[in-house]
């Protein structure tokens, strides 16, 4: 049983690239913490509201095997500068353990010097296509890309796949 942190937009988050993912997690018996970037009720772009276990500052990415960053349009507001974020992909990247996101959340990995020299994909916008390449990464037209521990997904539609991809990296 892996212990995975799930991270979300207090605002505006995907709603099922955090909720498909979160469903195989559970599924596969792993014990998941869902971490927002703010205090109280998260709600997604399509509706869903989430009680978060904690906030992303309040985290010890030392006690995580893996962390999975949800997209959507707030992501480039709440996520990509967030330190706190980028420490928890760090710390769980350094002691190899699985880093992975989606969506527009692939950015927060460039900005966390994650994904130099590795392929990756991201929900092609004019800015995250610029940051990613600012990364150092290999841009694909994949939908889910996997590089090792690092995975990344293109955005909603592959949600579900993003996770079993998720859950491969773990069994290796």
């Amino acid at each position: 049983m892996a212990k995975i942190l799930m991270v979300i937009s207090e605002r505006g988050f995907r709603d099922e690239e955090f909720s498909e993912p979160y469903s195989l997690f559970k599924s596969a018996n792993h014990d998941v913490t869902v971490a927002s970037t703010g205090p109280g009720e998260a709600v997604g772009k399509l509706g869903m509201r989430v009680k978060p276990d904690t906030t992303i500052d309040k985290v010890d990415p030392a006690a995580y095997d893996a962390v999975v960053v949800a997209g959507g349009p707030t992501t480039p507001t709440y996520i990509w500068g967030n330190r706190h974020v980028q420490k928890a992909l760090q710390e769980t990247h350094k002691k190899g353990g699985v880093i992975a996101a989606i969506c527009l959340a692939p950015v927060v990995m460039a900005k966390a010097s994650l994904v130099s020299g590795k392929r990756c994909t991201v929900y092609p916008t004019d800015e995250s296509i610029s940051e990613m390449k600012k990364g150092g990464c290999t841009l694909v037209k994949d939908h889910v890309v996997a590089d090792g521990r690092i995975i990344t997904a293109d955005g909603p539609a592959v949600a579900s796949e993003f996770g079993k991809a998720v859950l491969r990296a773990l069994q290796k």
